[in-house]
């Protein structure tokens, strides 16, 4: 099936369900930027439960609508650190949060300019956590209301309206705040390493409400 997705700061694991089990991703890319969507935040499963960690975009006041190809980060504060820091609170204890911190850590350090580039940097590194090499994807060139030919699951990128429920894996804090549905990738590759592939792939299909 060729689905229709938009690249978020390190995707929800519905978001992976539905790609992996895609037969072509197609990323749109001419869409216009909506605040409080996964687009520039990613949530985390901290020592207290659920954590919102938001990636900090300059807001343009003469334009009242912006594309999101157009979005540029805001470094005026180091959210990179804190972002990180953030992880190692979260998953420094989890099974393989230590084999991919090396790879992880030039996410926050390096500074894109814009935030497209920094999710599709994003993109790639997962790919490669996940050792798929058939994870790629096509960009669109036009925006279309209703596109056809294609599974439209853009609307994933706001997690309220994300109805799936996946099947519960180990977390770090669950003895304390039991499961936590759908955080971002980062939660299940942390906990599942190699295995997180496999996991993904026997989730049910997304659908919207």
């Amino acid at each position: 099936m060729k689905t229709l997705l938009i690249p978020c700061y390190f995707p929800s694991v519905s978001q992976y369900v539905a790609m992996v089990q895609a037969s072509e991703i197609h990323f749109e890319l001419e869409d216009h930027f909506q605040k409080q969507t996964n687009r520039n935040r990613m949530y985390v499963y901290s020592p207290n439960g659920r954590q919102l960690l938001n990636v900090p975009i300059k807001h343009h006041t003469e334009k009242r609508h912006q594309k999101s190809k157009d979005v540029k980060i805001e470094y005026a504060f180091d959210w990179q650190k804190q972002h990180f820091k953030s992880l190692e609170a979260a998953y420094r204890s989890s099974p393989f949060f230590e084999f991919f911190e090396d790879d992880l850590k030039p996410i926050f350090e390096n500074k894109p300019t814009f935030l497209l580039d920094l999710n599709l940097e994003i993109f790639e590194l997962i790919k490669g956590f996940l050792s798929n090499s058939n994870l790629n994807f096509i960009p669109t060139t036009e925006y279309f209301h209703t596109p056809t030919d294609l599974i439209d699951l853009r609307a994933l990128a706001n997690g309220k309206k994300d109805a799936i429920q996946l099947n519960p894996y180990s977390q770090v804090f669950e003895d304390k705040h039991g499961f936590i549905n759908n955080l971002s990738i980062l939660d299940l590759i942390f906990n599942e390493g190699r295995y997180a592939l496999d996991y993904l792939k026997k989730q049910p299909f997304p659908t919207l409400l």
